[in-house]
């Protein structure tokens, strides 16, 4: 009876190890060049409070680059994703079973990368050396599910992936006339996601060059614009039954993002990618285009316009899934409605002519109810609950990014030029002094500290101080 669960576990082990591509991993040598630290055409610095790297060349090159560069980032941080497993599922076997279900479920789960995303993944994990996990997983095994980590959460109905808030301001209404767009990005997993986050820029052989917020070692993009002026935003949903055959979301986003030039085109790739997981994607491009594609899986991508001055994206799907009882159950249980009646009121309030970055920001930043209602802070319904892993401003017309350095949306917003940083990549970036918009009030007026108390610490890895604050 002993030797039963042993042996099974040593059995799923061997029959569901997913194999790396073979691929030519580069001899890249890292260099430290001052505050630039280089290897090839590749380079990571920090601007403003925030890692900034940049990624050149092909699939193998970026992910060896990614590795190389960040790899004192990539360690620590998956420690903390290995720390907060042991606390969420402190007894040893219940553990190992969980990680056998998710092992047996997702064994194919690399079947649906994108072919130079399995390359560039395999020359990262190749470069991820030395590997101080491989006892949990094998390297390339264990790379392939953290990218897949967005889907395989969403597929528990508990999971804190449902709260982010998006919008998208037109020409009409902006005091330049340019667009812009603004999301929350409220994951909660662990701390480490707001505190470490990177700007990534990623100029790939034969695909437009974009510019992403996530983490070190993610190669997807949750978050982005690129050099055409296109942005994409996932939002969390619930609808229909969740799969482990698909394209990774942090893949599809990132297929869409390096190859379309507006949003239609955007739009047109995500509709025909496999999902496998429901979500929504919002899709803005530099000509005031906005549009959202409701996705889940075994149902065909449903593409609605998202307004002409203004759009506004929550959690709840709108289109044929509208009345999926896991959608209905999002609109009964969660704050979705409530978020979105406010950034509708919010949107409503903007004169024409008159938005501006630091308008957006501000939006990003309120801490009030619908209707006016005065809420303590860290109320879910408001914008700004304090748990946001990050925030982002685009100018997609002058394809700039503002993004905050954390404590979630409260601390500062710093400028990344994107034609800027390309176009000087060589020299390591943007020339220019780094550009900021000040903390929220909220940070040293007692409503932050108010906000992350009724907020409750993330699913994991909680404990900022033992993170070592912002790096």
């Amino acid at each position: 009876m002993l030797a039963v669960p042993v042996v099974a576990h040593l059995v799923i082990d061997r029959a569901t190890r997913i194999r790396a591509v073979a691929v030519d991993t580069p001899a890249l040598e890292v260099r430290e060049q001052g505050e630039l630290r280089r290897a090839g055409p590749s380079w990571t610095r920090t601007v403003g409070g925030l890692r900034v790297t940049y990624l050149a060349g092909t699939p193998e090159e970026i992910g060896t680059a990614h590795s190389r560069l960040l790899y004192d980032r990539m360690v620590a941080d998956e420690a903390i994703m290995w720390d907060g497993l042991d606390h969420v599922v402190p007894f040893p076997p219940a553990r190992w079973l969980l990680m056998d279900v998710a092992r047996v479920k997702y064994r194919g789960v690399a079947a649906g990368f994108p072919e130079p995303r399995a390359r560039e993944l395999a020359a990262e994990a190749a470069a991820f050396t030395p590997d101080p996990y491989t006892a949990h997983l094998p390297t390339y095994q264990r790379m392939s599910y953290l990218h897949a980590l967005y889907d395989i959460a969403l597929g528990f109905e508990g999971s804190p992936l449902v709260g982010c808030t998006s919008f998208a301001l037109g020409p009409t209404r902006t005091r330049d006339g340019h667009v812009l767009v603004a999301r929350a990005f409220d994951f909660e997993a662990a701390d480490v996601f707001d505190i470490d986050k990177t700007v990534f820029v990623v100029r790939e052989a034969g695909r437009i060059p974009f510019l992403s917020v996530s983490w070190p070692g993610l190669v997807g993009v949750v978050t982005g614009m690129n050099a055409e002026g296109v942005s994409l935003v996932v939002h969390g949903a619930r609808a229909g039954e969740p799969s482990s055959d698909g394209m990774a979301i942090v893949f599809s986003i990132r297929e869409a993002l390096s190859q379309a030039r507006d949003a239609d085109e955007a739009a047109r790739i995500l509709s025909e990618q496999k999902t496998m997981v429901s979500h929504m994607v919002l899709a803005t491009d530099a000509a005031g285009r906005f549009v959202v594609v409701e996705r889940a899986p075994g149902s065909a991508a449903f593409v609605r316009s998202a307004g002409t001055d203004t759009a506004a994206l929550t959690n709840h799907l709108e289109g044929p899934l509208s009345g999926d009882p896991k959608n209905l159950r999002v609109r009964d249980k969660t704050t979705t409605l409530a978020r979105r009646a406010r950034i509708d009121e919010l949107l409503s309030g903007v004169a024409p002519k008159s938005a501006d970055v630091e308008r957006a920001v501000a939006m990003l930043r309120d801490h009030v109810c619908a209707g006016g209602e005065a809420c303590p802070p860290g109320d879910r319904r408001t914008i700004d609950a304090f748990i946001a892993t990050h925030g982002f401003v685009a100018d997609l017309t002058d394809r700039v990014a503002w993004v905050s350095s954390g404590p979630h949306l409260s601390g500062k917003f710093t400028r990344i030029d994107l034609r800027a940083t390309l176009e000087h990549a060589a020299d390591g970036g943007d020339p220019a002094a780094p550009s900021e918009i000040a903390a929220d009030p909220a940070l040293v007026d007692g409503r932050y500290e108010q906000g992350r108390e009724r907020a409750g610490a993330p699913l994991f890895g909680g404990d900022r101080q033992k993170l070592g604050g912002p790096r």
